[in-house]
């Protein structure tokens, strides 16, 4: 009788929980568009409806509740009054009467504590469904065996990609090779696929069809926590955790050398940068990255990228906001890596990612287009591509043709 109250109840109060959270996280664009009403308005909504459905599922259990006492009460009144009525007729004696309704009273007393905390029994219910779920969709694996530390080599064949639990392939038929000390662009207008070809390659969403190899190996070879060293991911938004600087650059190690950090940091063309902050690497950074602009956040999010020494840095957009000076130094920190033997795959839309890259991945509509040489695929399939080509060669990077 309780049930689909209590279910109400939690799914409205979670989504109020979710707006509050959700206009927390934006509250400089809600201010700053003029939205505090309409969404504070919006909010009270949602928190009225949840705590009048909770009210009402309370009501309803508290109504159960009584009536479950009351009865209690009634039975045991009664069996003392068939008890007193039996003594009387010499049937039974007053010790017994006595016992018989403790007895009772003990026996149904556990019920009335069950339909009281029903609701508690409710949840505990629901819970246990939803672990039960979540663990048969995603079974336990054993630990993979420890492998060496990988080449830059990566291979990708037929790959088609999804978000975790759709069947349905946002991205797909995508072949590529990248060897160690190449660089390849993945361009395409918005919804392309770019940032699903990210995810897959960093073993984030789940491959449906194909597969990925680094070095040989399938990514589901390698071990969860040290593929994520072996790959430098920088993802579309870069998010900053609340902590200092070298703590984010370290990925929160705590043993990270601080020799390894800064060599993060001056590869990734971020060392300068950090150090006009106020408290340079001990600078505090709150949760999003607080004071920092957005053009910090993605070059501290670089070095982030770079920390580890990995084999392969999967960049999404990572000039989106850089002004020119960034954009130099994510070119010569793109060519440094080069240089090193790491491969590279640079995600975005602007010319100037294509400086450093010797091959270009055209998406569109979620497939490969095109897949050569950076010049003659963009001769082939871009609309004024000489425009282009200087705009990807004019911070003095190399024409590859």
């Amino acid at each position: 009788m309780t049930r689909k109250s209590q279910m109400r109840a939690g799914k409205l109060a979670a989504r109020a929980e979710a707006r509050t959270e959700e206009s927390r996280k934006h509250v400089e664009t809600v201010v700053g568009l003029g939205m505090a009403a309409p969404f504070a308005g919006r909010w009270e909504q949602l928190r009225s409806e949840a705590l009048r459905a909770q009210m009402s599922a309370s009501d309803l259990n508290g109504r159960l509740t009584a009536a479950t006492k009351a009865f209690r009460l009634l039975l045991q009144s009664g069996v003392l009054a068939l008890g007193a009525w039996l003594v009387l007729q010499g049937q039974l004696t007053p010790g017994a009467m006595i016992a018989g309704s403790i007895l009772l009273g003990r026996a149904l007393a556990p019920v009335e504590q069950a339909v009281g905390q029903w609701a508690v029994v409710q949840r505990a219910m629901t819970a246990w469904k939803s672990l039960s779920v979540l663990l048969s969709a995603v079974p336990a694996t054993s630990a993979p065996m420890d492998l060496p530390r990988p080449s830059a080599r990566l291979s990708v064949r037929d790959l088609a990609a999804a978000p975790p639990g759709e069947r349905t392939p946002a991205l797909q038929g995508v072949s590529f090779e990248l060897a160690p000390g190449e660089a390849i662009a993945v361009i395409g207008p918005s919804a392309s696929g770019k940032s699903t070809l990210a995810r897959a390659l960093t073993g984030l969403w789940p491959v449906l069809r194909g597969e990925i190899r680094l070095s040989g190996a399938t990514l589901g070879q390698y071990d969860r926590e040290a593929l994520g060293r072996y790959l430098g991911y920088l993802p579309q938004e870069v998010v900053l955790f609340a902590g200092t600087v070298r703590e984010n650059i370290a990925r929160f190690d705590p043993e990270a050398r601080s020799e390894d950090i800064l060599r993060a940091a001056k590869a990734a063309g971020a060392h300068e940068l950090i150090l006009s902050l106020p408290d340079g690497y001990e600078t505090v950074l709150h949760e999003g990255g607080g004071r920092l602009s957005g053009g910090q956040r993605q070059r501290i999010g670089l070095a982030r990228a770079f920390y580890g020494d990995p084999v392969v840095l999967i960049l999404d957009e990572p000039n989106s906001s850089l002004d020119d000076p960034g954009i130099q130094a994510l070119n010569r920190a793109i060519a440094a890596a080069k240089a090193a033997g790491k491969s590279v795959l640079i995600m975005s839309h602007r010319p100037s990612a294509l400086a450093a890259c010797e091959n270009v991945l055209l998406l569109e509509g979620g497939r490969m287009r095109a897949f050569g040489p950076r010049d003659e695929v963009l001769r082939r399939f871009i609309k004024g591509s000489p425009s282009v080509l200087a705009a990807a060669t004019q911070r003095g990077a190399p024409s590859h043709g």
